[in-house]
């Protein structure tokens, strides 16, 4: 079969250059966002709003945080609902506002249900 080794081979350049296209964009944006970062930290010195030492460290803070990588969301689904604890100023609320709350967690919780079924 020399046609499949054609075709890895083609595969893997083709990753290669992806990820080289990829490095080069990502290289180009942060360059992109530490000179507007720097247009911004030049304007605000010229109006006297901080000093050339407290610009250096924003446009360092801004570029660091932009190359920190972002958490990628888990796909895992917890098999209850986090619990939630309202926490408040008040004394004690009243029984009403009690009864309330409760009879809207049973709601959610039927229709939380309703839709777990026609999943």
């Amino acid at each position: 079969m020399p046609g499949f080794g054609d075709l890895v081979q083609k595969a893997f350049y083709l990753g290669v250059g992806i990820a080289s296209y990829a490095g080069e964009k990502a290289g180009t944006t942060f360059t992109e966002l530490r000179s507007q970062a720097q247009k911004l930290a030049d304007e605000m010195v010229a109006r006297g709003e901080m000093n050339t030492e407290e610009a250096k460290r924003m446009v360092d803070e801004m570029v660091s945080k932009a190359q920190q990588s972002p958490k990628a969301p888990t796909a895992e689904r917890p098999s209850e609902p986090r619990r939630i604890e309202i926490l408040s100023d008040d004394d004690e609320p009243s029984p009403e506002a009690v009864d309330s709350l409760r009879d809207q967690v049973t709601q959610l919780r039927d229709e939380l249900n309703r839709l777990k079924k026609d999943s």
